[in-house]
Parts: C-alpha cells; sequence; structure tokens
C-alpha cells in the first residue's frame, strides 16, 4: 500500500481551498465579539490580523515549498527545529481545529434547523467525511461551489448595505472607546477567520509543482480575502455602529435587516449555512492531513498513515478525525471555541515563523509574524489562554512520557 499522497491540485484550485477555508463562518460570526473587544477600532484590528497572517502566510509559503510534504508546520518545526517543536505545531494544531470543526458543524445545524443543531452537525460531518474519502478533487469541486455561493451573498450585502440610506461613514471614525488592548484582543478574534490559507500548505503532498504553486496560491488567497473582509466590515460597521455590532449574533443579517432589505435575510442564512459548511470542508481535510504526518512518525497510532491505494487519500485518518468530530458535535456546544481555537492556531504559526527564520531569507517578516503571534495568543480572553496553556503542557508531557 502506498504512502504517497496524489499530487493533483493546481494553482486555482489551491486558491479556492484556501478561500474556502478563511471566506467560511469566521466572517459571519467573528465581527460581533471583535467589535465587542475593540469598539471603533474594529477596522485597526481587522488590518493587524492581516498583517499578522501576511507574515504568517508568507512563512509558510517558502517553508511549504521546500517541504512540500503532508503536515503544514508539523513537519517544518521538526526539521528546521527539531522533533519536539514539529510536535507541540502539530498538537497545537489537530486539538484546536478539531474544537474548530465540531463549531463549525454546529453552525451548519444551527443555521440549516435551529431546534436540530446537533443531529444536523452529524449528518454534515458524516456527509463531508464521505466526499473527503473519495478523493481531494471532489473536495476541491465542492468548495468552489461554496466558494462562489458565500461570495456572491457577501457582495449583495456590502452593495446594499453600502448603498441604503442607513449607512453613515461618521460610524467608521476612531472614537474613545479604543484601546491598544481592544486592538489587539479583536484582532487574535478575527484571525480565527484568517487561518484557513495555511491549508494551502498543509495539503501540500498533493500540489502539483508545489515549489511554484505554493507560493503563488497562499498570497492570493490571502490578498482575495482580506479584500472581502475588509468590505464587509467596512459595510456592517457604517449601518450598525460599533456598539450595535458588539450586540448582534448574526451581524451581517442585522446589517441588511437594518439596511431594509428583509428579503435578504434568509438569504445570507444560506450563505452562513454554506460558509460553515466549507469550513467545516477545509477543517476536516488538514486536521486529516496533520493526523497523517505525525502517524508516519508514531507521534500517533501508525494505522493514521494509511493511505488509500485507489482514492490516494489519507483514510484511515479521515474516518478517524470525522468519528471524533461527530461525537463532539452530538454531545457539546463548542461554538463559544473561536478563543481557543485561535490560541492553538497562533502557537502553531508562531512555530513556522520560528522555522521560517532558520532558512536566512526573509527574517525580518519571520520576526514580525512571530512577535505579532504571540502579542495576539497572549491578548486573548483568559480563559482561551488557560485552557490553551493547559492543553499544550498535556501534550508536552504525552511528548515526553513517549520518549522516556
Amino acid at each position: 500500500m502506498t504512502q504517497e499522497l496524489r499530487r493533483s491540485l493546481g494553482v486555482f484550485d489551491a486558491v479556492v481551498i484556501g478561500l474556502g477555508s478563511m471566506i467560511g463562518a469566521g466572517i459571519f460570526v467573528a465581527l460581533g465579539p471583535a467589535a465587542g473587544a475593540a469598539g471603533s477600532g474594529l477596522l485597526l484590528g481587522l488590518a493587524l490580523a492581516g498583517a499578522v497572517a501576511y507574515c504568517n502566510a508568507m512563512a509558510s509559503a517558502r517553508l511549504a515549498a521546500r517541504y512540500p510534504a503532508s503536515g503544514g508546520t508539523y513537519v517544518y518545526g521538526r526539521e528546521r527545529l527539531g522533533p519536539f517543536w514539529g510536535y507541540l505545531a502539530g498538537w497545537a494544531f489537530v486539538v484546536g481545529k478539531t474544537a474548530s470543526c465540531a463549531a463549525m458543524a454546529l453552525a451548519v445545524g444551527s443555521y440549516v434547523w435551529p431546534g436540530h443543531a446537533h443531529a444536523v452537525a452529524v449528518a454534515a460531518v458524516v456527509a463531508l467525511t464521505a466526499l473527503n474519502y473519495g478523493g481531494v478533487q471532489k473536495s476541491a469541486l465542492l468548495t468552489r461551489v461554496i466558494v462562489a455561493v458565500v461570495l456572491a451573498v457577501l457582495v449583495a450585502v456590502v452593495v446594499t448595505s453600502l448603498g441604503s440610506g442607513a449607512a453613515d461613514a461618521g460610524r467608521l471614525e476612531l472614537g474613545d472607546d479604543v484601546s491598544a488592548g481592544g486592538v489587539l484582543q479583536a484582532a487574535g478574534l478575527l484571525f480565527f477567520a484568517f487561518a484557513g490559507y495555511a491549508r494551502i500548505a498543509t495539503l501540500g503532498e498533493e500540489v502539483k509543482d508545489p515549489a511554484r504553486t505554493i507560493p503563488r496560491a497562499v498570497p492570493l488567497a490571502l490578498g482575495i480575502a482580506l479584500v472581502v473582509y475588509a468590505a464587509v466590515a467596512v459595510s456592517v460597521l457604517s449601518v450598525l455602529g460599533a456598539a450595535e455590532l458588539a450586540g448582534s449574533v448574526a451581524p451581517l443579517a442585522d446589517a441588511a435587516r437594518a439596511a431594509g432589505a428583509d428579503w435578504l435575510v434568509p438569504v445570507v442564512r444560506i450563505g452562513a449555512a454554506a460558509a460553515a459548511l466549507g469550513s467545516l470542508l477545509a477543517l476536516v481535510l488538514g486536521v486529516s492531513r496533520t493526523t497523517l504526518a505525525m502517524a508516519r512518525d508514531g507521534h500517533l497510532p501508525r494505522t493514521l498513515a494509511a493511505v488509500h491505494p485507489r482514492f490516494q487519500v489519507p483514510h484511515h485518518a479521515e474516518l478517524a478525525v470525522g468519528l471524533v468530530v461527530a461525537v463532539v458535535a452530538a454531545t457539546a456546544d463548542v461554538r463559544g471555541a473561536i478563543g481557543f481555537s485561535s490560541f492553538g492556531v497562533l502557537v502553531y504559526y508562531a512555530v513556522a515563523n520560528a522555522s521560517a527564520w532558520t532558512l536566512g531569507s526573509g527574517r525580518v517578516l519571520a520576526v514580525a509574524g512571530l512577535a505579532g503571534c504571540l502579542a495576539l495568543a497572549f491578548a486573548l480572553p483568559l480563559s482561551s489562554v488557560l485552557a490553551g496553556t493547559a492543553v499544550l503542557a498535556a501534550g508536552a508531557v504525552m511528548y515526553a512520557v513517549r520518549r522516556g
């Protein structure tokens, strides 16, 4: 049984998978908590999150071109910094993103059938696991459709909001409610919505000509997402204002309603469900590939390193991830996992930037990315920092026991 995955993704598919990961449910749900932290400084928080994400993207792209294997920063940390740092990055990613998978599945359920969110969440996980089992090209095809739907909905919200009489440019001005700590915390929360560009690097073993494709696809996907996020944030903030946005659990739907476009509210609901589905699809792809890489090195059961002889996918890892996510989605409410997930992902990227620093070139961006990741991670709500630190410590203990 071959242990290599098939290279079938070109630049366009890689960009689409990155967009499917980023332009997902995060933009529908993260604006409210971020506005609560930063107030009228929301756009500053978005710009900071985008800047840190750019540094991380450049580090990931350079490393992925050098090490085009499944696993992303787990592989880079292992090769550049040593086995422990690679393991710690992989552990942070798998645990944090598994919680994110369950959160996205529950988001699908909440939008599609609120009274039976858990049942719909499990059904979504099962369906997407089956799709992923059939090969990464099928996953990429569905992601194209989802990205097209979500982008259309976001464009409709932006155009409707900015074109309405409810829009007021004065709401975009900085007020007395802005603080450095609030902007940092908002950036950390908004980073949750940017983190998907790494999916391109995580799928490095399935990308054609990775040395050329990945450095092009990563910044392109990130740039498109940043433009879309900025347009959405400006339009929603100009209609609702920072205070009302902070209290909203469905900011895009509330913005459409405030703009007098009640017809757009159910469309936004459909778009949010599609976005959550796209995020879940991309998350399961990323977690299963990192699980595959860690299993290859014996950090997880080696059976999870099996690759299907026909479909060329890590089918044992995908089934295991699908099972764990389905169980969590069926038994818990993890929609508050944004902060916890952000902490794990920021630690993951801190290792990526430290790894990129050892390459010799591009060290200024690597240092800026490392400092930015650590600053945003520890600016998150205290509960997220404590939970994330405890999970990392548990992973470190497991590593020490296994090595001992």
